[in-house]
């Protein structure tokens, strides 16, 4: 359904957030389900670590079909194929650079070719052929595994310190456990009248909205208010150039953000800002909007992300160390715990595993990228900045802020650009990192180490047993990677890619050959401004992080600043402000016993909204019907 919906329709994406609509759909179908056999067969009903394993898989294997994985992975391999033309000059810039292992079409052939031209335009007559793109896909799964491999040792290796030591909230979690406990409607969320009042709200905008597409006599209300060309535009400079500003009002976001820490719930929304009054002042100063390479915010912020990102990682790091030296005691002597440890649960894998699974992973995958055609270096950079600092912090992102889509503002690349021009890395260099940039790097909505985080989060509250749930989520990838990618393949030679999802399609398997083609033709000169916006980047976090600990008051914390040019905050900033107006409200006049009551209302927000995501896209896969507008969509 997940990828059928997302990639034929288009307007409505059911597997790009961390809390995946279709996931929590078929989670909503299981709880109900379970409660009516507690009724009827209590002895028979799904106990808490049941209901939670089976929603972890499923969240899984729906990232996974989306945006985790598929969605990117197969179309970059065939688009540069069929968009190749020769004003773009594509073929002589990239095709003589490409192995021929590694992609279905001939690199030495036309453009356009059968292969391509089917995929995109439909299969009219003749067969798939299978034989090209299995030879091309089992080239690709060495490096496939390794990053599958290193997501379940960092979340192994990252679930103690975050979960037992640090106590993070992971948000993304209260839901799904608060609906597995309990197997008797008397005591779930769900005998609340207040929920109820909380799932009618969504329930009643987007059926509305959903009529409305159907009979356009029907008023539409509108979730998302442009504010760019509503206001600032028409003021002219400085203010047209704040950059991408859109109120989206999203419920479901709104009752995540009742559940994140006020401080944190705060920081995400006033670094959004922040960040626009910084764009302001620029422009104001005689510098224009310049827009970050292939991310929706300004260059200066992106290098300003870039720098916290280090900053953040160097900080989980030197928190993490007394959990580190414990676990390199642990692998050293061969044990599944250190001493310290004992009698408590086992761990997802042992230590030993663990270290020796991250190694084995990031050497695998950069002698593979080595052989797509990158420099050795530039192989490292790209494997060793993507998994331990990228993902590492999009996955705190969730755990800690609990964002519903994980974004970031760089690529791995964009740091060689501190200290040279692009075009020193070779046309080679550029053409794999087109390839795999695609595939892996730029777009981490649907990160599943954040995902793999979260499910051992709620392995510990359901005491089900941690290498039982990773076996579980082994099996549920092992199924995906093999009818994910038959499904993806004969959906799209059935259709044709030109009438689906057209950022699936033509939008993120192209952005790397577009950026890196005028590169390769003409050369880039080197931006000495970049090294000052990312080290004030570096001082600005590092800023946050000595305040932060020196004084509780302190509101501001370091990790909004490192997601202020996302395009998750470009998202969710306007829901998480009405968020936190709320809880203020409620907390300052209602307090703790207030804030208790409520939170069924805010659960029925979630529940609602996504239950009526799957709705309509259910009632548009069978009827053809429009889609109402979703605002995370």
């Amino acid at each position: 359904m997940v990828s059928w919906v997302e990639m034929t329709l288009g307007s409505i994406q059911l597997g790009i957030s961390q809390f995946a609509p279709a996931a929590v759909g078929l989670l909503l179908l299981i709880v109900m389900a379970n409660l009516a056999l507690g009724r009827l067969l209590p002895r028979h009903a799904l106990g808490p670590h049941e209901v939670i394993i089976i929603y972890t898989m499923t969240l899984v294997a729906t990232l996974t079909m989306s945006r985790g994985l598929l969605e990117r992975w197969i179309p970059a391999l065939i688009g540069v194929n069929y968009y190749a033309t020769p004003s773009n000059r594509w073929q002589s810039l990239f095709f003589k650079h490409i192995p021929q292992w590694a992609v279905p079409f001939d690199v030495e052939g036309d453009t356009e070719q059968y292969i391509a031209r089917a995929y995109y335009e439909g299969l009219r007559t003749g067969e798939i052929p299978w034989s090209e793109w299995i030879s091309a896909l089992a080239a690709w799964l060495p490096v496939v595994i390794a990053m599958i491999v290193a997501y379940f040792c960092l979340a192994s290796i990252l679930r103690r310190q975050w979960v037992d030591n640090e106590k993070l909230a992971f948000p993304l979690t209260v839901l799904p456990i608060e609906v597995a406990e309990h197997s008797r409607w008397s005591r779930s969320i769900f005998s609340d009248p207040i929920f109820w009042v909380g799932f009618a709200l969504p329930t009643l905008v987007f059926t509305i909205n959903g009529i409305h597409g159907l009979r356009p006599s029907v008023p539409e209300i509108p979730v998302q208010y442009r504010l760019n060309p509503m206001v600032f535009n028409a003021m002219g400079r400085p203010w047209r150039d704040l950059g991408h500003t859109t109120a989206y009002c999203s419920m479901a976001a709104v009752g995540f953000g009742y559940f994140l820490p006020s401080q944190v719930l705060f920081s995400l929304w006033a670094f959004f800002v922040i960040i626009r009054v910084q764009n302001i002042a620029f422009s104001a100063f005689g510098s224009p909007l310049e827009a970050m390479p292939l991310y929706p915010t300004s260059i200066w912020n992106g290098y300003q992300v870039a720098g916290a990102y280090l900053v953040l990682t160097g900080y989980l790091v030197r928190s993490a160390m007394p959990h580190l030296r414990s676990l390199w005691r642990a692998a050293a002597l061969g044990r599944e715990r250190a001493p310290e440890h004992e009698g408590e649960a086992r761990p997802a894998l042992p230590p030993r595993a663990e270290l020796l699974g991250l190694a084995a992973s990031v050497v695998v995958a950069t002698w593979w990228f080595t052989l797509l055609g990158m420099s050795w270096w530039m192989a490292a950079l790209e494997t060793l900045v993507f998994l331990l600092v990228v993902c590492v912090v999009m996955a705190r992102s969730t755990a800690e802020a609990g964002l519903m889509m994980t974004e970031t503002s760089f690529r791995p690349v964009d740091l060689v650009r501190l200290v040279s021009p692009m075009r020193a890395l070779g046309a080679p260099t550029l053409t794999a990192l087109s390839l795999a940039d695609a595939v892996f790097t730029r777009d981490l909505r649907g990160n599943l180490l954040s995902t793999m985080l979260d499910g051992l989060k709620m392995s510990d509250a359901t005491q089900l047993d941690r290498r039982h749930l990773f076996g579980a989520l082994a099996l549920s990838l092992a199924i995906v990677l093999t009818f994910g990618v038959w499904l993806h393949i004969t959906t799209t030679y059935e259709h044709g890619g030109l009438g689906g999802y057209s950022y699936v399609y033509w939008g993120n398997p192209l952005l790397g050959f577009r950026y890196f083609a005028p590169v390769l033709q003409s050369g880039d000169d080197y931006d000495a401004r970049l090294p000052i916006f990312f080290a004030s980047g570096v001082a600005i976090t590092l800023a946050l992080s000595v305040l932060r600990m020196r004084y509780v008051w302190w509101p501001l914390s370091p990790l909004g600043f490192a997601l202020s040019g996302s395009w998750s905050m470009i998202v969710f900033w306007f829901p998480l402000l009405v968020a936190w107006l709320v809880k203020g409200g409620i907390v300052r006049y209602g307090g703790m016993t207030t804030y208790m009551r409520l939170r069924p209302l805010f659960f029925g927000l979630i529940l609602g909204e996504f239950a009526q995501a799957v709705l309509w896209a259910a009632i548009s896969g069978i009827w053809r019907t429009p889609v109402p507008s979703f605002p995370w969509s």
